[in-house]
């Protein structure tokens, strides 16, 4: 079974760790309490940081002389300068961060989605969306790294890039303390399928870098990989990609298997293809094979197993431990 390294990932104090809602609640999301087993987590609430009581009235975002401002409409005191303060003080002494979860819609927090108010009156409609302030603060200031807030991370699709994104990002943050070259070609070895997924332009930019024919110093080389991952890692691999590497890795054993093999493999990537099913069948096989022939580069790839399994879940419409409506 894979070691993974455990991603130090800021979230928003209010999801499962405090009552410290403007209400003086706690949300509980199911999402960072499955993390919570394999993720070292940074609590922060913005809001409370600031010196606002729990509960509080809360805030909102208003538009006034083209100028976006953080008010508490109740009290009327504007704390704008207070919540930036705490963004700049906070995020520059955060040290070396893998990902965010930030609360969802909040005006502190959230990424996307912010209501904007034209005044404090609470008879005023919404004018438009944008980000809260310290959500946006972390987009700013680490666009590179993967930001989320509870409510995205409920679709499947994107809480699995997420979750890949920060293990790997946890374990090159350990190659980099290491500060080993054995390591750093370890860390592309065992990642190469992984990133041919999400960039074969990157993954070929990465193993030049790798290949170190410039005989650079081990520093000089991390910071340039490091570069070129975020790159790699900035955007949810297409289902094509997951197709031609799976193809790859079929190649291994191609000319060992029968061609009833053959036919079940493909015919589970097709199915893949047209939407029947999950990758889980195809994923399988490749493995069960990795296993049968003993190949040992194809077991030790990340893709396989991007993150821990205690992670990984089935839909709950497909599930047996569904509730059973039969009853």
């Amino acid at each position: 079974m894979r070691e993974f390294v455990r991603p130090k990932v800021v979230v928003s104090r209010c999801l499962g760790f405090d009552h410290c809602r403007y209400n003086g609640n706690i949300i509980n999301s199911s999402i960072v309490a499955n993390l919570m087993e394999y993720v070292d987590f940074l609590p922060v609430c913005p809001e409370v940081e600031i010196g606002l009581g729990i509960p509080r009235d809360p805030l909102r975002i208003i538009l006034e002389n083209g100028e976006q401002r953080l008010v508490q409409p109740a009290s009327g005191r504007d704390v704008t300068e207070a919540m930036e303060t705490f963004c700049t003080d906070f995020l520059g002494s955060a040290g070396e961060i893998d990902g965010f979860i930030l609360k969802y819609r909040s005006p502190s927090c959230g990424i996307k989605d912010v209501k904007v108010y034209p005044t404090t009156s609470f008879k005023s409609a919404v004018i438009g969306k944008t980000s809260g302030y310290f959500g946006s603060a972390v987009l700013k200031e680490f666009s590179y790294l993967p930001v989320e807030d509870e409510g995205r991370l409920r679709n499947a699709r994107i809480k699995e890039h997420f979750m890949t994104r920060i293990f790997m990002l946890a374990a090159f943050r350990k190659v980099k303390s290491e500060g080993r070259m054995k390591d750093l070609v370890a860390f592309h070895t065992e990642n190469k399928y992984l990133l041919m997924v999400y960039s074969q332009e990157e993954l070929k930019k990465l193993g030049a870098i790798v290949a170190n024919k410039e005989q650079e110093t081990f520093q000089e080389l991390v910071s340039e990989y490091e570069r070129h991952l975020y790159r790699a890692l900035s955007r949810p691999p297409r289902y094509t990609s997951i197709i031609n590497v799976l193809m790859h890795a079929f190649g291994h054993f191609s000319e060992r298997l029968s061609n009833q093999e053959k036919a079940l493999f493909f015919g589970w990537i097709q199915k893949y293809r047209n939407g029947k099913v999950s990758l889980c069948p195809a994923i399988s096989i490749i493995r069960s094979w990795a296993v049968r022939f003993e190949d040992q580069y194809l077991t030790n790839q990340t893709f396989f197993e991007p993150y821990p399994e205690g992670l990984m879940e089935v839909d709950p419409i497909d599930s047996h431990l569904r509730e059973d409506l039969w009853k």
